[in-house]
């Protein structure tokens, strides 16, 4: 399944609003997580700038050591976005880069905070 950088802010941030939510779920997102570069690189701008660089690194660390990282490629960001147009915006071209790279993959789980992404259908947001 996919993680989007708000549970990977969450997991890291005491402080976050849904830190306890995060980590209830934190066995079933440790089982398989893929993330885009994208959103690698997202969390740990937020996780930097709130905490500080050494939290930043450990999750960079958690990425190597226990995750499946998508690189954007020239196709996946033309389809991304495409996507970005389609909702003219609202929905943020990592966002849509994700849902491209989760419809490449032919999976539709996502654990996200982020509502955004219930504005695409068939795709199942654990939160």
């Amino acid at each position: 399944m996919f993680v989007d950088s708000s549970y990977w802010v969450a997991i890291s941030d005491a402080k976050d609003q849904w830190h306890v939510r995060a980590r209830e779920l934190m066995d079933q997102v440790e089982r398989g997580a893929k993330l885009l570069d994208l959103t690698a690189s997202e969390a740990l701008t937020i996780v930097g700038s709130r905490r500080g660089g050494k939290p930043a690194q450990q999750l960079y660390q958690v990425f190597l050591d226990s995750c499946s990282i998508v690189f954007l490629d020239a196709e996946l960001l033309d389809r991304a976005m495409e996507r970005h147009l389609g909702h003219d915006g609202r929905l943020s071209v990592t966002d849509c880069a994700t849902v491209e790279a989760m419809v490449r993959a032919n999976d539709r789980t996502i654990f996200s905070f982020d509502s955004d992404f219930d504005q695409i259908k068939g795709l199942r947001r654990v939160h």
